[in-house]
């Protein structure tokens, strides 16, 4: 089993490698030193990876629950390290911990950033970055549809139809589907771009942009993020941040359907009613407190709501100086995520439809004690086991908010700025709330204590909390 994830994570590290070589021939062309960092990065890193391959190669071995989690695993944190390093080693004077932390939250595609004045950074450093959480998008997606259903990781076992590895043959089928997947999550991407650019981006701004919509990521190319760009960029990016937030197996259904009813899964209409729910008391706020004409209002309402539900994290504001109204919605908004199977983060939607359902069948019963009540996801029984997992996952995740925010209090931060970063580091959002941290800010003034605490708690939510709690469990290294 060992020798089977060095194999696997090698064949990552070596992509993350090969791919270092485009922004290093970027920066060879437009002439900044920072080009020599990537390509001799890519070369060590490609290298190492190589030999690892080659001494790990054999036979793999039946997926199990044990090998899936230490795989799992391994392979967020190896990517994350090969990440940082052009990062560590660039022009740009990050130190180590910067540099993890800027990679952590572009894997992760969380969005928190250390970095100012990116609008006069070298294009080289900007595309890798947008390049990470691009690559993140796609491996969320994978993550979500072909492993954590099989590991039954917060009540992702729904989905185990979709995406169930107990084949004969599960890496065959893992391929099929990464194939469909890439090429689904390629042409969005590229759509994306297209639009982008039509709509009055730059050519490398579109590009750029595309990459962390689509991943619902957040890094901009602009220290002002989507504030630098004017209103019909802003709902370009509300259509693909939307479009990020879906479950992807739907979109690969309608892709094929005849008939909307083939497509069918409820994520997608409580998410946009989601959406609207929260979007637009804000903007009648707005109105009403003469801060913004009803138009401007409700782009800016919506793009922000959409942004921070999705978890993409980008800002054409700061929203904090909308009144406590408009900050209490945000906060809201930051507990939510997307569909599963998409690249967002947060609870997600499907566990909220199954809290709900469940919340709705205990009324039932305690009304109709010798009724017989079933918990119901999109016409489809739910176990008991499914309910635990969630509800589970749910008092895990509100657990881990409290201690890492007493962890994060105990570095000096004040209340706000350690709540809502323990909150933005496990739900993947991005930005936090307060002056520190909040739309208009940025985690660089941390101290190196609270970036690792953001560290482990944006890993923690990128793999479902559970993935990785269950290495620290002596009874999973007990045979």
């Amino acid at each position: 089993m060992p020798i089977a994830t060095i194999y696997i994570t090698g064949y990552i590290c070596f992509g993350l490698a090969v791919t270092m070589l485009i922004p290093a021939a970027l920066d060879f062309l437009l002439g900044n030193p920072d080009w020599k960092v990537f390509a001799s990065t890519a070369c060590i890193v490609g290298v190492v990876s190589i030999l690892a391959v080659f001494a790990a190669r054999r036979t793999m071995p039946p997926f199990s629950l044990r090998f899936g989690f230490i795989l799992v695993n391994s392979i967020w944190i190896m990517a994350s390290i090969v990440a940082a390093l052009p990062m560590a080693f660039s022009g740009q004077g990050m130190s180590l911990t910067d540099a993890i932390f800027e990679s952590v939250s572009g894997i992760t595609t969380t969005g928190s950033t250390v970095l100012v004045g990116l609008d006069d950074m070298p294009p080289g450093f900007l595309l890798w970055r947008s390049m990470i959480q691009w690559f993140g998008g796609l491996g969320i997606i994978a993550m979500g549809l072909l492993l954590l259903p099989f590991l039954k990781v917060g009540g992702m076992q729904i989905y185990r139809m979709e995406s169930s590895l107990e084949s004969e043959n599960p890496y065959t089928r893992f391929t099929a589907f990464s194939r469909a997947l890439l090429g689904l999550y390629l042409l969005i991407s590229l759509l994306c771009a297209l639009a982008y650019g039509l709509a009055g981006m730059s050519p490398f701004d579109a590009i750029n942009h595309a990459m962390t919509t689509v991943s619902t990521g957040g890094y901009s190319t602009h220290d002002a993020s989507m504030g630098a760009f004017r209103r019909e960029i802003l709902l370009v990016s509300v259509i693909f941040m939307g479009l990020g937030a879906m479950p992807f197996v739907a979109l690969l259904r309608a892709a094929q359907a005849r008939t909307a009813a083939q497509v069918g899964d409820p994520q997608i209409f409580v998410l946009f009613a989601i959406f609207l729910a929260l979007a637009l008391p804000v903007a009648f706020s707005l109105v009403l407190a003469d801060e913004m004409i009803l138009s401007d209002a409700m782009v800016h309402s919506i793009f922000n709501i959409v942004s921070v539900v999705t978890t993409t994290g980008y800002a054409s504001m700061d929203y904090t100086l909308w009144g406590p109204f408009a900050v209490s919605v945000f906060m809201l908004a930051m507990f939510l995520g997307g569909a599963a199977g998409s690249t967002s983060g947060g609870i997600k939607t499907y566990r909220l439809i199954i809290m709900y359902q469940s919340l709705r069948t205990a009324l039932s019963e305690l009304i109709y004690p010798n009724g017989i009540f079933m918990v119901r996801y999109g016409g489809v029984k739910i176990s008991g086991n499914m309910v635990k997992s969630v509800a589970l996952f749910v008092v895990a995740f509100l657990a881990l908010l409290l201690l890492m925010t007493l962890a994060l209090g105990s570095t000096g931060l004040d209340l706000l700025t350690a709540y809502s970063g323990a909150l933005t580091a496990l739900t993947n959002v991005g930005p936090g709330l307060g002056d520190t941290i909040g739309p208009a800010g940025n985690f660089s003034t941390l101290p190196d204590t609270a970036k690792w605490i953001l560290v482990v708690g944006m890993l923690l939510g990128r793999l479902e909390i559970m993935t990785m709690l269950v290495l620290v469990s002596p009874t999973f290294w007990n045979r």
